[in-house]
C-alpha cells in the first residue's frame, strides 16, 4: 500500500483572535514537491506548526507516513525549516548543526562525515567554522537548512526558505532543493516567491484568512504558456503573418508604451518600417530563442525581448483579487 507522505483531514487550529487555519485537508504524495501560497496572517505557518508537531490542532486528524502527527514515529522523519529563527550566537555554524545531530541522535562518526558535506552543500563551506553572531541573515538561513537536513530527512518542512537571501542565494538555495527531490525526498514549500513554487513544485494549494481557496496541479495551473513581449524594428505587417503562418504560434501586435489602449493593444495602426511590439505565447525558452533568430533572419532589428508577468503570479492575484485578507495588522 502507497501510504502518502502528508495526509491531512479537515485540520484545523482556531485562535482567540480568529487566526489559524480550519478545515484544511489535502493529500502530498511521496517524492511530490508541494507549494504553500497564500497572502501574510493566512495561517500559513500555523499549518506546517501542527503537521511538524510543534502546536497541537483544535480538531482534524493529520498523518505523515502513515505516523499520526505529534508522535516521534512522525518527527523521526522530517526536517524543518522554520520562517523564524535563532541560533546561539557564541557557537560556530558546524557545532549549531552538530547539536542538531545530537538532537536527532545521530552517531558521531556519521555526523562527522555528514556535517562537513552539508555545509558545503548549502554553500557555507569553512565560514562553518566562524561563530554564528559573525553570520549574515543570509548565512544563518542556509545554517537552517543544514540543520533541517542533518538527519537526512525523507520529508522537509522549509517556511520561507529564500526570503533572506539575494538572487543568487535564492537560485543556490533552489537547485539543493531540485537536488532533493531528484533524491525522492518530499518538499512541503511555503513561500511568497512564486517563481520558485513555479519552477520546483508538482501541486501547490492557495490558504486565504484560513481555508484553502483553491490548489491544483503547477502544470494544469500554468497550461504550459506563457506571454513574451519582443520590442522590434522594420516591422512589416506581412511579416507578422510570416511569422505566424511559419511557426503555427500566437502572436499579436501589442504596445507598452503611451500609444497602447487598456487592453494592451496598439491604437494607431503601425506603418511599414516602425518599431512596435509584438506577443508571442510560447510552451518554452526554447522557442522564444526560435522566435528571435527567424525575426534577425528576416530583417527585424531586435531592440527588447522579455518576459510577461509570470504566470503563477497571474493566477495567485485573480484568485485572492475581491477577496478580503487579515493580514499582518490585524
Amino acid at each position: 500500500m502507497n501510504v502518502p507522505a502528508i495526509q491531512a483531514q479537515l485540520l484545523t487550529k482556531e485562535y482567540s483572535n480568529g487566526r489559524g487555519c480550519r478545515d484544511v485537508t489535502i493529500t502530498v504524495e511521496k517524492g511530490e514537491a508541494f507549494g504553500f501560497l497564500g497572502p501574510n496572517g493566512a495561517g500559513k505557518s500555523t499549518f506546517v506548526k501542527m503537521l511538524a508537531g510543534l502546536i497541537r490542532p483544535t480538531s482534524g486528524s493529520a498523518a505523515l507516513f502513515g505516523h499520526p502527527i505529534g508522535t516521534l514515529a512522525a518527527k523521526s522523519k522530517i526536517g524543518y525549516l522554520p520562517e523564524l529563527y535563532r541560533y546561539q550566537e557564541w557557537l560556530s555554524g558546524e557545532e549549531v548543526v552538530r547539536l542538531h545531530a545530537r538532537l536527532c541522535n545521530i552517531e558521531k562518526s556519521v555526523a562527522d562525515r555528514r556535517i562537513p558535506e552539508l555545509l558545503k552543500e548549502v554553500g557555507l563551506g569553512l565560514r562553518g567554522r566562524d561563530r554564528v553572531k559573525h553570520y549574515s541573515k543570509g548565512m544563518q538561513q542556509r545554517l537552517g537548512l543544514a540543520c533541517a537536513l542533518v538527519n537526512d530527512p525523507e520529508l522537509v518542512f522549509l517556511d520561507e526558505p529564500s526570503s533572506a537571501l539575494d538572487p543568487i542565494g535564492r537560485m543556490e538555495v533552489r537547485t539543493i532543493l531540485e537536488r532533493l527531490k531528484q533524491r525522492g525526498i518530499t518538499i512541503f514549500l511555503n513561500s511568497h516567491l512564486l517563481e520558485d513554487v513555479e519552477v520546483l513544485c508538482d501541486r501547490m494549494a492557495l490558504l486565504n484568512n484560513g481555508e484553502i481557496l483553491r490548489h491544483g496541479k503547477v502544470s494544469e495551473i500554468l497550461n504550459k504558456r506563457t506571454s513574451w513581449h519582443f520590442k522590434v524594428g522594420g516591422f512589416s505587417p506581412f511579416l507578422l503573418s510570416w511569422l505566424k503562418n511559419h511557426t503555427g504560434l500566437q502572436i499579436s501586435q501589442a504596445a507598452l508604451d503611451k500609444n497602447q489602449d487598456e487592453e494592451g493593444i496598439i491604437v494607431s495602426s503601425a506603418i511599414e518600417g516602425s518599431t512596435v511590439w509584438l506577443e508571442a505565447e510560447v510552451e518554452s525558452d526554447e522557442q522564444v530563442g526560435w522566435l528571435n533568430s527567424l525575426m534577425i533572419e528576416q530583417g527585424l532589428t531586435l531592440y527588447e525581448v522579455s518576459r510577461k508577468k509570470e504566470r503563477l503570479e497571474e493566477w495567485f492575484l485573480d484568485a485572492v483579487s475581491g477577496l478580503s485578507h487579515r493580514g499582518e495588522q490585524e
